[in-house]
């Protein structure tokens, strides 16, 4: 972590930062810092005249207004934004905006704008310490903490991910506690701080996945991105050791024959975890420090050990007059003991469609019509592994015609799957060293999301 902040310091030493805000999606003005005097204030005004021009969701934009260059990400609905009259490198800028990000995350245990707001002393004391008259100083959670007086507040954040599932590991084995619900967004305390969370630490495989489904039901695509990342709130830890499954192996010349093989075909490695167990019993080591890590990283391409979790069977007609009628039977083939939550199912229907009348097979679901938007769209709160679930739509379309029919589908779903993994990947153990004078507790929990699922009608 050390030679990366030196790294990152000797890249920007020639490439000064002039100012640093933060924006609403609104365009309010939550954050500004000016670290030169060289710009005027309203830089910020002409940053968001300029950004919200841009049509759709845009990548890191690089832009410049009379020699005034704005380089910005988006995050949590919000603008973090770089001004600079130099020719700064956007890749560095983008990853300084990256780690200003993260280290707010790890004081205040979420970002948003009720985030910022309330801990803008906090952060405008970050920005101190970290830049000093335009230059990079150091991003280091380890350096900063010694250094910063705030204390953060704590705001209830929205989760995608719900902790009420979490399951805390022993030293060899899963036990049945279950975590707060918001245990793993609590803020990471000042060294002079006496409150809890201390002696915690929390480990989280996290799946996105991504899948292509023909109108034949076959699986045209799928891909699945993955990671193991810790959260620490241990005050001192000489190492941790995380086993991941001994039969996981990467790529196909790789099968270990010791059980059913957990396969991916790319796997990188955070450069602070020690690999000399890996290859022989599949233990990662590190020496954990306060905040947020990414230890591994992985992809499995074009392959699902198991089906995917959804499959649809649907039914588009054209009814009486110009109604147009949408049923579809949705089927959710998880273990019977595991569910997903948060499901939802969007359908396109033809432009011009003016009304929806529905019929759900449980009255915990809810469906709309979104005219703006030419879509239908049906929100499942839990859905258990193995149910089946039906719903029919009759959507008024005025001028409803044959060719009217093409414009319904593809189906998009968004889903979250708590205590899964499509890969099959768990963990083992996670054991610390030395043992802690006082408990510690270890968090473990897995999670898959749905990063496109798209089902051809």
């Amino acid at each position: 972590m050390q030679t990366e902040i030196s790294q990152l310091a000797e890249i920007i030493a020639e490439k000064m930062i002039s100012q640093v805000f933060i924006l609403s999606s609104k365009g309010d003005h939550l954050i500004f810092k000016d670290f030169r005097g060289e710009v005027e204030k309203d830089s910020m005004s002409t940053f968001y005249e300029m950004v919200s021009s841009l049509s759709g969701d845009q990548p890191p934009v690089v832009m410049s207004h009379k020699g005034l260059n704005f380089i910005h990400i988006r995050h949590a609905g919000l603008y973090w934004v770089v001004s600079t009259k130099t020719d700064s490198s956007p890749f560095t800028v983008v990853e300084f905006l990256n780690r200003l990000v993260a280290l707010i995350k790890d004081y205040c245990g979420s970002v948003c704008e009720k985030t910022v707001r309330m801990n803008f002393a906090l952060i405008y004391e970050l920005l101190d310490e970290m830049v000093d008259y335009g230059y990079i100083q150091t991003t280091s959670m380890d350096i900063l903490k010694n250094f910063i007086q705030t204390e953060p507040v704590a705001s209830k954040p929205f989760s995608l991910f719900d902790l009420s599932n979490v399951a805390l590991f022993g030293a060899e084995t899963q036990q049945s506690k279950v975590a707060p619900s918001t245990a793993a967004a609590r803020p990471i305390m000042t060294s002079h701080s006496g409150e809890g969370g201390k002696n915690e630490i929390f480990v989280d495989v996290v799946e996105r996945l991504s899948v292509v489904i023909g109108a034949n039901g076959v699986v045209m695509k799928a891909d699945v991105e993955g990671e193991i990342r810790v959260k620490c709130y241990l005050p001192s830890c000489s190492e941790m050791r995380i086993g991941v499954n001994e039969e996981f192996s990467i790529g196909k010349s790789q099968l270990r024959g010791y059980g059913a093989a957990v396969r991916v075909d790319e796997c990188s490695f955070h450069q602070s975890v020690k690999l000399d167990e890996f290859d022989t019993h599949r233990i990662l080591k590190i020496c954990p420090s306060q905040g947020e890590q990414t230890l591994m990283q992985y992809q499995l391409s074009d392959e699902l050990p198991s089906p995917p979790p959804f499959r649809l069977f649907p039914t588009v007609e054209k009814d009486y007059g110009s109604r147009l009628l949408i049923f579809l039977k949705l089927r959710c083939d998880l273990p019977p003991k595991s569910s997903a939550i948060n499901v939802s199912v969007t359908v396109p229907v033809p432009k011009g469609s003016l009304s929806l009348s529905q019929e759900l097979s449980s009255p915990d679901q809810t469906a709309e019509l979104r005219p703006k938007h030419k879509s239908v769209v049906w929100e499942i709160p839990r859905f258990p592994g193995g149910a089946q679930l039906s719903s029919l739509f009759k959507v008024e379309v005025p001028g409803l015609s044959s060719a009217s029919l093409q414009e319904v589908g593809p189906v998009s779903m968004s889903f979250e799957l708590p205590k899964h993994t499509c890969t099959g990947l768990q963990l083992r153990f996670v054991r610390l060293s030395p043992n802690q004078q006082a408990p510690s507790h270890r968090w473990v929990r897995y999670v898959t999301h749905s990063e496109s699922y798209t089902i051809r009608i």
